[in-house]
């Protein structure tokens, strides 16, 4: 079964890292307007973060595999749709956001339900290394799904990579038909605001996790910062496209590479090395910002890169697996709804936020902002006593109440 979880996973992996540059790709083929593309990818964005926290309930409410069946062929129906329509003719750009609206709700719904899914599925000693392995698949798929989506839209047209897309996500639903998850304890269910708010208690029952998600949310912040202005500083200053498509290529690798080799660490305080990994953002961050202070920039700037994605990497599988240690079952859901709620909309306000503050005070300016928020939010959680005890102290310690 676990074999089975994986794999499931790792075809919704591709199928959606395959989206977004199907997308872009079909919209500039269909109108070629910069408008029209902000329009769709913001369709796609939108519903997903104002449903996340719905999304969230309706895990904690209803079986996990069941929920991720139905978001998995909801996608299928929608990227099986656009690309029947790019094959007819050309779509109307209202209908191609309708679509990627109904497929960001759809992730806003399976999301959440993903580690109730683990939790169900794998036994509590096997979680690290299922986590590693989903989190790799994850990563390999962010370097395959962009060369091949673009590779078929450019051989076979786009209308191609949309129904590609949609039998990945057909395939990963079928996984899920023979996934058996051990029953979660009964809770009684109120309202909907009732059951939020219950998640939303069970989030501030554990500072460390509130205090490490904010962490996350500035890295994302600085993700979205050094994602805007990296590409600029490094065609201006560091030798051109090539030297940024290999800083990219360095960090993805770097990402999955720190994935892998997480559950294979002696790692007794994965919260402390959590919140450590992402402070290392902050590198790359005064590398990009300080370009010409190196003697081989090109190389220094790669390195910084690499040094915090392996980070990164390392953080993403003790995360999940402290969540689901350390949280309640029957909240689950919810709980990782508002943690990547923060996720998600902390990336786009960084990416918008880069450009106008770079204008006007220049480039190093936000990106040592961003640095210095990185690097000081996430060290302050090892504050924590909680983030500081190893894993055998765990049991022994209850949560502690904000």
């Amino acid at each position: 079964m676990i074999a089975r979880l994986v794999a499931g996973r790792t075809v919704a992996a591709l199928a959606t890292a395959l989206i977004p540059t199907g997308l872009t790709l079909a919209v500039i083929r269909v109108t070629g307007s910069a408008l029209d593309l902000g329009v769709v990818l913001a369709a796609e964005m939108l519903p997903m973060l104002l449903l996340l926290p719905v999304g969230g309930v309706i895990a904690d409410r209803f079986p996990p595999r069941r929920v991720i069946l139905v978001a998995d062929l909801v996608r299928c129906a929608a990227q099986v749709t656009l690309g029947a329509m790019l094959l007819l003719g050309h779509p109307d750009i209202a209908v191609m956001a309708g679509l990627a609206a109904l497929t960001g709700a759809a992730v806003a719904f399976g999301v959440p339900a993903v580690s109730p899914l683990v939790l169900g599925v794998v036994p509590a000693e096997r979680r690290l290394r299922v986590n590693a392995h989903i989190g790799v698949a994850s990563g390999l798929a962010q370097i395959a799904g962009p060369a091949l989506a673009g590779g078929m839209t450019l051989w076979l047209g786009p209308g191609w990579s949309f129904l590609l897309t949609g039998a990945l996500f057909a395939g990963s639903a079928v996984t899920l038909g023979g996934l058996v998850t051990a029953p979660r304890p009964a809770a009684e269910r109120a309202h909907f605001l009732g059951d939020l708010r219950e998640g939303w208690g069970e989030a501030r029952r554990h500072r460390w996790f509130l205090v490490s998600v904010a962490g996350h949310g500035v890295w994302h912040l600085g993700a979205g910062v050094l994602l805007t202005l990296g590409p600029v500083i490094a065609v201006r200053s560091l030798g051109g496209e090539p030297v940024w498509v290999v800083v990219a290529q360095a960090g993805t690798a770097a990402t999955v590479l720190g994935v892998f080799v997480a559950p294979r660490l002696p790692i007794r305080r994965p919260l402390a090395v959590a919140a450590v990994g992402a402070a290392v953002y902050a590198c790359p961050l005064v590398a990009f910002a300080f370009p010409t202070a190196f003697p081989a920039p090109a190389v220094a700037v790669t390195a910084a890169y690499v040094v915090a994605m392996l980070g990164v990497g390392v953080l993403t599988p003790l995360w999940e697996t402290v969540v689901q240690q350390r949280m309640e079952p029957q909240a689950l859901g919810r709980v990782d709804s508002f943690d990547a709620l923060i996720s998600f909309a902390a990336r786009p306000l960084g990416l918008a936020a880069a450009a106008p503050l770079a204008a006007w005070a220049g480039a190093a300016a936000p990106l040592l902002t961003a640095a210095v928020l990185v690097a000081a939010v996430n060290l302050a959680v090892l504050a924590l006593p909680e983030v500081r005890r190893r894993t055998t102290e765990e049991a022994a310690q209850p949560p502690v109440p904000v």
